[in-house]
């Protein structure tokens, strides 16, 4: 594809969606109003997102994948010369993954959102504020300078935070209030990592400090500013102990905001790590790794006992809070594939990354429908007598989340399986100067949380899938379980393309890692030219 085509398309996924922000706070033409403004404007959502797909699409077919190392559809332009802050962006193998997967959900969203209209105030804000997300986070994927990789981090905390507070349920506020505080802290934090590390280094240009891997930095300053950018990125990830904000979020969000909180904001703060910490300051993050990979660890067994404890009948556990905590341990892989600092680990992390995203995406969208269909998401409720059962009343929404579920856990032939297994193989034989023994164990346990993910996720579809009642026939006091929705039309097309790609990255693992592995090699060696 033509260099400037290229550019062309990259600028539109960053630029789009922010005009089309705004222009969704505008009076819809009258020719466009079809039943009313509402319906206008949530058709206006699903297009402009179509568009910016149809465009991440079209980048992804002109990626030259023969050099997915080298950074690709790349503008450079001046924007503060006296910090020399410039307006850059690029793609490589390890963002163009990132960008189509934000693309394909924030679309999925829309076009969810505009079947099943939030509960809340006006659409138009609605709509604004989702569209206002995404451009943020494709640009958090797109930019090639440091300061600018913190206006786009940061773009998106107001449109999350208000899509929390105002269209969630529950005690939102509070969990609004949560997700913010946390988050502003650590982006305070990093922001003094990322400025050290430019000063210092002399520039803010990613691409130049990740060729030159920490030459320019003394070790005391690797140190100092990696572990303020570690702090901000592991909020965001979220690394424990840092974590104790994401369940309330996604309780109390709305279906839509769920998706793209677990599908694509949790991913900002392991690329963070990827694309900053280990190429600029390689010594810090040698030193950091172990410690990383602890915490990765507690986190994968604290996630998963979460659950269990949840799942286990008459805790009252919530489905939502549930799947939010089992984004605790899934990202626990990531970051104990990204602590290995090898490139089996960081592919793992990459390839858990995007599996992550598209389970866990379909588990909202299934759960936000369950919880439409029977007007809760309390376990003890949907298991019981009277409660969801859904193979019997609604099998296909029961299969889905069968599937959901047992791709969650990692089973073989399906997305979830890959990328924990190589973060597991990374630790096995972790980088030189690591400690093996360490590693050795950390492995152990990450392998004993597989376990208890299995645990919980099994535990989950017999009693939401089955319910909790006695073996044979019903009783004549058993009161009859009311009818229940099956899959509705545009809910399979939301959800099938979910599906299909979590299937085919399970059977065909190298279509991923073959873009993912010779960036992930040169950022490792020293940058990315």
């Amino acid at each position: 594809m033509n260099h400037t085509v290229q550019q062309l398309l990259l600028a539109a996924l960053v630029v789009l969606p922010l005009l089309g922000s705004a222009a969704a706070l505008l009076p819809a033409p009258p020719g466009l109003r079809g039943r009313g403004p509402d319906q206008a404007v949530l058709r206006h959502g699903v297009t402009v997102t179509a568009v910016v797909l149809a465009a991440a699409i079209a980048l992804a077919a002109g990626f030259d994948h023969d050099h997915p190392a080298r950074m690709q559809a790349q503008t450079d332009i001046g924007w503060i010369p006296a910090l020399d802050i410039r307006i850059h962006l690029g793609v490589d193998g390890v963002s163009l993954p990132l960008l189509v997967l934000t693309a394909l959900l924030t679309f999925l969203s829309a076009l969810y959102a505009y079947f099943n209209r939030p509960a809340g105030p006006s659409p138009r804000a609605f709509v604004a504020l989702l569209l206002l997300l995404e451009s943020g986070t494709l640009a958090s994927f797109a930019v090639l300078d440091l300061m600018l990789f913190f206006l786009a981090f940061e773009m998106v905390l107001i449109p999350m935070y208000f899509l929390i507070n105002r269209w969630g349920s529950g005690e939102r506020e509070r969990a609004a209030w949560r997700f913010i505080l946390y988050t502003l802290l650590g982006s305070v934090v990093m922001l003094l990592g990322l400025l050290l590390v430019g000063l210092k280094g002399g520039t803010f240009d990613m691409v130049a400090l990740a060729t030159d891997k920490g030459s320019g930095l003394s070790h005391t300053t690797q140190l100092t500013a990696a572990l303020a950018i570690i702090v901000g990125l592991a909020v965001k990830a979220p690394m424990w102990p840092l974590h104790s904000w994401l369940p309330d979020a996604h309780t109390a969000a709305p279906t839509v905001g769920s998706v793209l909180l677990a599908g694509v904001l949790l991913k900002m703060g392991t690329y963070g790590l990827v694309r900053i910490v280990l190429p600029m300051t390689p010594g810090a993050a040698h030193t950091y790794a172990p410690y990383l990979a602890a915490f990765a660890v507690v986190g994968i067994i604290y996630g998963s006992l979460a659950c269990l404890a949840l799942a286990r009948t008459g805790a009252k556990g919530d489905l939502k809070r549930l799947i939010a905590y089992s984004s605790v341990g899934h990202m626990g892989f990531v970051l104990l594939g990204i602590a290995t600092l090898t490139p089996t680990g960081v592919n793992g992390a990459l390839f858990a990354n995007i599996a992550h995203g598209l389970i866990t995406g379909l588990l909202f969208f299934l759960v936000g429908a369950l919880k439409d269909r029977s007007g809760t998401t309390d376990l003890d409720q949907l298991a019981g007598t009277s409660g969801a059962a859904l193979y019997g009343r609604a099998p296909r929404l029961g299969g889905l989340l069968a599937f959901g579920a047992v791709a969650s856990l990692g089973l073989p032939g399906l997305a979830g399986f890959w990328g924990e297994m190589l973060a597991m193989f990374g630790a096995f034989d972790p980088a030189d100067g690591l400690s093996r023994p360490a590693y050795l164990t950390y492995m152990a346990l990450a392998g004993f949380g597989t376990l208890l993910t299995a645990a919980y996720m099994l535990i989950v579809v017999r009693r939401v899938c089955m319910g909790d009642h006695p073996i044979g026939p019903r009783v004549g006091t058993e009161p009859e379980r009311p009818a229940l929705a099956d899959v509705h039309g545009h809910e399979f097309a939301a959800w099938s393309p979910l599906v299909v790609l979590t299937v085919l990255a399970g059977l065909w693992p190298a279509a991923l890692l073959g873009l993912t592995d010779p960036a992930v090699q040169q950022l490792l060696a020293g940058g990315n030219r």
